[in-house]
Formats: C-alpha cells, sequence, structure tokens
C-alpha cells in the first residue's frame, strides 16, 4: 500500500492497477452530514456531459464506468476507467456538506482498491464547505492519481457550478399560453437535481408522481445501521447517509454485533394481506405478487449495504399498501444506539429518508407507510414503537395499530 500525500501523483501503472478498481472514501464527519460525489470532466475541466456526475442521485455513469455504493461514513466507487469516452479525461472525487465545515473532519481517506491511501483530516482546513479529495487524470496516453485535499468555499451546489453543471431549479408553473404562433424552442439543457427528501417529524409525508406509464421501476428500501456500536454503547458517529443509503464499517462476522431486521406489512388491491419477513422465512417475491422481496438477512453485520426490501413498482397498482418496520432482533438495548436509517430509493426520484432516532427500548419499530393513491406512490413516516405485553406481541400491536388483521404466532429465523 501506497501512502500518498497532499499534491503527489503517480501513474496507476506504478500502483499496479491496470484494470476495474474501489476507489474507497472513508469520511469521518460526525454528526454533520456530508454527501460524496464524483466528476467526470472534459479536458477543460468542466462537465460536459452531465450522465458522468455519479452521486446520490445518479448512482452510475453510463456502461456502468463509474458506480457507487452511498451507505454511512464509507462511499465505495467502482470505476472501470477502460469504459470511459476519450471525452472524459477526469475524475474528481469530492466531499460537502451545508452543515457546518470540513475542519469538523476526523482521521479520513481516499483509498485505492488495496494499492494506495491518501489520509486526510479536519486539521487540513479552515471553513470551507467542500474538499477535492482526489481525481484520476490522463496524462500522455496514461491514467494517474493526484492526491489533492484542496478545500472549497461553496457545498456541493458551488462545486457544481464550478465544473460548468447546472442545478434544476423547483419547478414553477407554466406561463399563460400565448395565442400566435411561436417557433420551437430549442430542448432545454439537462440539469443535475441535488435535492433530497428527509422525512423529519412523524406524519411528514411525499407523494411521488409516476414519470411514465411504466410505473415506478425497481424500489429499493434499505436499512442500515451503525454495526461498530457496541452492545450497550453509543455509537461513535452519527449515520450519514446522502440522496435514497450509505456505508458502515461493519467488522466482518463479528459475534454479538447488532441485528436488525426490515420487514413489511402489505395489503393488495384485491385485499390479500402479509407479511414479508425473515422470521418464518417469509421472503416474498419480486416477478410475482406480492411484487415485494426481501433480499436477505444480515444477521453479522458483513453485509456493508445492510438489508433490503425491493418493490416492484411495474406493478404497483396491484399494491394498496406497504408498512415497512425493523426489528431489533438481538445486540442493542435501544434504537439510539443503532443509528438507524431506512432509505427509499425510486428511480428518477429523490431518495426519501427516514431516521431511526428516538431512545425507545421497544422491540419493533413502525417506520414508514407506502400507499397507492390515485395510481401515486405517498410516502409517511410513522417511527412509532412497539412491545409485547402479556400474549400480545410487538408484531401484533402494530399491526392493530395499522388494521391489517393478520393471524400472528411465534417465529424464528433457520
Amino acid at each position: 500500500m501506497t501512502n500518498f500525500t497532499r499534491g503527489q501523483k503517480g501513474k496507476l501503472a506504478d500502483l499496479g492497477l491496470n484494470g476495474p478498481f474501489a476507489v474507497t472514501l472513508d469520511i469521518v464527519s460526525g454528526s454533520m452530514e456530508v454527501d460524496v460525489s464524483c466528476f467526470g470532466v472534459d479536458a477543460a475541466g468542466k462537465l460536459s456531459d452531465d450522465r458522468y456526475m455519479v452521486f446520490f442521485n445518479q448512482k452510475s455513469a453510463p456502461d456502468n464506468a463509474i458506480t457507487v455504493d452511498l451507505n454511512g461514513p464509507r462511499s465505495t466507487f467502482q470505476v472501470d476507467l477502460s469504459r470511459l469516452p476519450a471525452s472524459i479525461d477526469k475524475l474528481v472525487f469530492t466531499a460537502a456538506t451545508e452543515q457546518g465545515s470540513m475542519r469538523a473532519l476526523g482521521n479520513s481517506s481516499m483509498a485505492l482498491g488495496q494499492a494506495a491511501t491518501f489520509a486526510f483530516t479536519g486539521n487540513d482546513f479552515q471553513d470551507e464547505k467542500a474538499v477535492i479529495i482526489g481525481e484520476l487524470y490522463r496524462r500522455d496516453g496514461s491514467w494517474r492519481f493526484g492526491a489533492v485535499g484542496q478545500g472549497f468555499a461553496g457545498g456541493l451546489a458551488a462545486l457544481l457550478k464550478h465544473f460548468g453543471g447546472s442545478e434544476a431549479a423547483q419547478s414553477a408553473p407554466a406561463p399563460a399560453p400565448i395565442p400566435v404562433p411561436t417557433p420551437a424552442a430549442p430542448p432545454p439543457a439537462n440539469k443535475i437535481s441535488l435535492s433530497k427528501i428527509r422525512l423529519e417529524k412523524r406524519g411528514d409525508k411525499i407523494s411521488l408522481d409516476k414519470r411514465d406509464s411504466g410505473g415506478y421501476g425497481r424500489i429499493r428500501v434499505n436499512l442500515n445501521w451503525n454495526q461498530n456500536a457496541a452492545q450497550g454503547q453509543a455509537p461513535a458517529s452519527k449515520l450519514d447517509t446522502g440522496f435514497l443509503g450509505k456505508l458502515f464499517n461493519k467488522p466482518a462476522g463479528r459475534a454479538g454485533g447488532i441485528d436488525l431486521d426490515i420487514g413489511c406489512l402489505f395489503e393488495m388491491s384485491s385485499g390479500a394481506k402479509s407479511a414479508v419477513q425473515a422470521l418464518g422465512n417469509s421472503w416474498g417475491a419480486y416477478d410475482r405478487p406480492p411484487y415485494i422481496h426481501l433480499e436477505g438477512d444480515d444477521r453479522t453485520g458483513s453485509i456493508s449495504s445492510g438489508e433490503n426490501i425491493f418493490i416492484n413498482g411495474t406493478h404497483f397498482d396491484q399494491i394498496k399498501r406497504v408498512l415497512v418496520y425493523a426489528f431489533i432482533y438481538e445486540g442493542v438495548p435501544n434504537w439510539a444506539a443503532t443509528d438507524g436509517v431506512v432509505t427509499i430509493e425510486i428511480p428518477g426520484q429523490p431518495t426519501v429518508e427516514v431516521r431511526l432516532d428516538s431512545d425507545s427500548q421497544h422491540a419493533m419499530c413502525a417506520i414508514a407507510m407506502l400507499e397507492n393513491h390515485g395510481g401515486n406512490l405517498q410516502v409517511t413516516k410513522l417511527v412509532e414503537y412497539f412491545g409485547g405485553q402479556g400474549k400480545i406481541t410487538a408484531h401484533q400491536a402494530m399491526d392493530e395499530r395499522y388494521n391489517f388483521g393478520l393471524n400472528w404466532k411465534a417465529g424464528r429465523k433457520d
């Protein structure tokens, strides 16, 4: 592993990076939310093709030349330089915040596979809200890495402007029609949406319109949490997700780790009702009713992306409502110790984020309700906690609260 310092440069070939590799950004920011991005720019340093900006609202570039997994303090970009067009001359990796300044960063780093690393901390900056961390660039027919570590005064929007991109404005009412023929206007330039949706309070809701007749596509509901929090201890840092999941430092196979389970209750338009969850091995199905599938069960913390439910939004017209919940199976005394967060990612839409920020010791949390309102998907934050009492289990108490009317019995994980 080669340790780079600020301003140092080197050829990727000399580092043994001759094929696809991962660029991993570990950003230790405490409670400050930080968004990381990769700007694919041309020889003039401009974002001439906005499809090559990879960030929370656009997680891949054409041909998967760049993809990103954003989960917590660690963000992993998969880079295949051979798939980039000749027009892309440089990949610039950045971090930005709107909440504070980069001087608040802890011991952070950028790593190129297992070959090189560049370490930096808040001591390297002043009051800048963004930092250009490092870049991959073409020079004399070969790709090189440069450790930059340069502070930047503005946040993500200022970075976008610096690289020549345009931010999408909020939609405005259409002007009154003009009753005379006018020449056709040229198509507007693509603009990048930096918007995120965080449902802050119980009862907050957002309605998302379908972008086309094909429904909502592949909807991902992700649950992630801080596996570094030992049993009975507060987590080392607050969770930071960015727009609709980010990566935690989870020790693989760690015994005694936190085991949270995601699941859902659902009601179909036909009236059919049931649950999708790990308990009882009720995994659901994506390509047939209920069009809801639980991907797996992360018991050890070795799966960095947490747990996922996928909803087939192409068949959303057959779904009436989905109640997403999480359950503390073992390893932590209350929800505040998990730093849990649920992100809902819908193609072409801003990611919706719900944080599990209560110190409730009840094991069950009803997180969000996804409902079909006239064909549009409405998401409502619930974050309501339930515990078992007597013969009434936590699952049953939640069921009765939201009127699903299912029959419950004791379940276990095989």
